[in-house]
């Protein structure tokens, strides 16, 4: 399949900033380590890979406190400045789409392996996974990153079917990492070019992750209002029970919802600016899904307009029905322009 971009929004250029340090030249952004050698990088494929993706398989669906409490409302985000889009870009390789769609593995504070959802973003090393940050900092204590951090995209009960991506860095907000903010509760990794194990255990690279899945566009500053919210599809791999512990998905298949967004008006937890969307998605494996704006079933690819950081029962009948994202503003998108610019490359 011969690769396409598509060429609405604003123009991939746009993505050539400085790579941002700890502390960063810009305040808010925070990067840290993952598996910042190609060596810790192989060991940290080899830990998953091993005697047959047992690590992988044993995985559990990730599920820190994530209920919000409050309701969708009328009430409008208006951003103070105009709405932007970066592109898309198609995949190379055949399969069902949304290939950008995986999830994300590591070990959590517990040394238990875990898994949340995520999504390949395209940037200029096409090496970027959107994800919630909660999903690549341990909480519990003192905000530290968790341990052998991967991205598969397509994942299903052990499979590797594009590769496994492992973490180098991470990006997200300083009010996260300091104050655990939910309206800054997004990460954004950089990982290595993908490996896949050969017949005698030894890797083998795969190739960088958007060129091999393709990689959602992304666009922040969009009003949220009543009656011109956009509807989303959000896609992730939910498995948690609902408040009433019915448990109608079982995490080993992607999953897709589609519904209008709108603002939230929250009990808890506090936060300024989350916004909902209808979804019936329960929340341990959805955190992290995507939320993509003006999706095309034909490519695969839309817009990354909103990442799953919790779900609500708005109406107390026993069943999650709103997916909660942060507001993705500019502030957003500094974390993004920064992990946009951090080249990886291979560790094999």
């Amino acid at each position: 399949m011969r690769r396409k971009l598509l060429t609405s929004g604003v123009a991939l250029g746009l993505l050539g900033a400085t790579a941002l340090a700890t502390p960063a030249h810009a305040a808010n952004v925070v990067s840290a380590p993952l598996a910042f050698s190609a060596a810790e990088a192989q060991q940290v494929a080899a830990f998953w890979l091993a005697d047959g993706a047992a690590n992988l398989r044993a995985a559990t669906p990730f599920a820190p406190p994530h209920e919000v409490r409050g309701e969708r409302t009328s009430g409008a985000i208006v951003p103070s400045t105009q709405p932007v889009q970066y592109n898309p870009v198609a995949p190379l390789a055949e399969g069902d789409l949304p290939q950008t769609a995986g999830k994300v593995f590591f070990v959590g504070g517990d040394e238990q392996p875990h898994w949340c959802s995520g999504a390949a973003v395209h940037t200029q090393y096409r090496n970027v996974v959107a994800t919630a940050a909660h999903c690549v900092y341990d909480t519990v204590g003192a905000p530290v990153t968790t341990h052998n951090w991967v991205f598969i995209p397509g994942s299903a009960e052990g499979a590797t079917p594009f590769g496994l991506y492992v973490g180098k860095r991470a990006f997200t907000h300083y009010d996260f990492t300091q104050y655990q903010d939910h309206d800054r509760d997004f990460a954004f990794v950089n990982v290595y070019s993908g490996v896949v194990p050969s017949a005698d255990g030894t890797l083998t690279t795969n190739g960088r992750l958007a060129d091999i899945v393709g990689g959602q566009g992304l666009t922040f500053n969009q009003e949220i209002n009543e009656t011109t919210a956009p509807a989303v599809d959000i896609f992730g791999f939910p498995a948690g029970p609902h408040p009433d512990a019915t448990r109608p998905y079982t995490g080993q298949s992607l999953e897709r919802s589609t519904g209008r967004t709108s603002a939230m008006s929250l009990t808890s937890p506090p936060a300024d600016q989350l916004v909902g969307v209808e979804s019936p998605f329960t929340g341990d494996g959805s955190l992290g899904s995507a939320w993509l704006k003006d999706y095309s079933d034909e490519h695969g690819l839309g817009y990354l307009n909103g990442i799953t950081t919790g779900v609500s029962d708005t109406d107390g009948d026993g069943r999650y029905d709103t997916g909660v994202s942060p507001y993705f503003d500019t502030e957003l998108a500094m974390i993004f322009k920064a992990a946009a610019a951090s080249w990886t490359g291979r560790i094999t």
